[in-house]
């Protein structure tokens, strides 16, 4: 009788464990699966800005002149002495998303990358007045060699100057741009909540409400900056560019 129930008791722990082992490596499973599908949902999600060949979906903003083009799959931005800053556009209007490029940048020429800008209507300059109008404007990510202000963010041709607060003393410098390289950024806007990553390392990390009720939306934009007489020429590149709207 002893010998039965012992043999019972055996076959029930190994269905037991047999089940057990069989539930885990379903969930196991199931998790795995859910994952994959979570991280090809998310990498759907990114759309590239540049073809690499082409600058299809970007335009020209008003008023600059810089000279942009594609240059051994990048997009390649020169001065042109006399010209305002120039900025190239992407035809579409993006409000929350994450943006991811690389650039490179001539030593000695200041660049950036706005977003959610836009050009300035009859309503932002003014009833009757025509000076500004179509200027583009918004918020702009700083590109610079360093040390420096790369990264922080500008308010540019608005009232407000610099957004970012550390800019403003002029003693505050970092080294996270490296100087005649390729640098990565990302930037994440989110409401009114705006981070941005220079090689991994957060730069700005700002919530300015009152850009954000200007410009809630608005146009990606590549800056080539105007140029004193009798400088230059100089130029900046991006490349891999893209982004994820959230």
């Amino acid at each position: 009788m002893r010998r039965i129930f012992l043999m019972v008791s055996a076959t029930l722990f190994s269905t037991a464990l047999l089940f057990s082992t069989a539930l885990l490596f379903s969930v196991t499973l199931l998790f795995s699966v859910t994952m994959l599908s979570s991280m090809a949902d998310d990498k759907d999600k990114w759309v590239n800005l540049f073809d690499g060949k082409t600058l299809n979906g970007w335009k020209m903003a008003e008023h600059g002149k810089a000279k942009y083009s594609v240059v051994d799959e990048t997009v390649r931005g020169e001065t042109v002495e006399g010209s305002p800053n120039s900025f190239l556009m992407s035809e579409k209007e993006y409000g929350d998303f994450e943006l991811e490029f690389e650039v490179k940048v001539h030593d000695q020429l200041n660049s950036g990358v706005q977003i959610r800008s836009r050009g300035k209507t009859q309503e932002d300059i003014g009833a009757g007045k025509t000076e500004g109008l179509g200027v583009f404007h918004g918020p702009q990510v700083e590109i610079e060699a360093g040390p420096g202000q790369a990264g922080y963010i500008y308010g540019e041709s608005t009232p407000y100057g610099w957004l970012s607060p550390e800019p403003k003393d002029e003693k505050h410098t970092h080294d996270f741009f490296k100087n005649g390289e390729w640098n990565k950024y990302r930037i994440v806007a989110k409401g009114a909540h705006i981070q941005t990553w220079i090689n991994g390392h957060l730069v700005a990390d700002l919530t300015h409400d009152g850009i954000y009720k200007t410009h809630p939306k608005g146009h990606i934009g590549l800056q080539v900056h105007g140029i004193a007489a009798g400088t230059g020429p100089f130029d900046v590149a991006w490349r891999n560019i893209r982004i994820q709207e959230l």
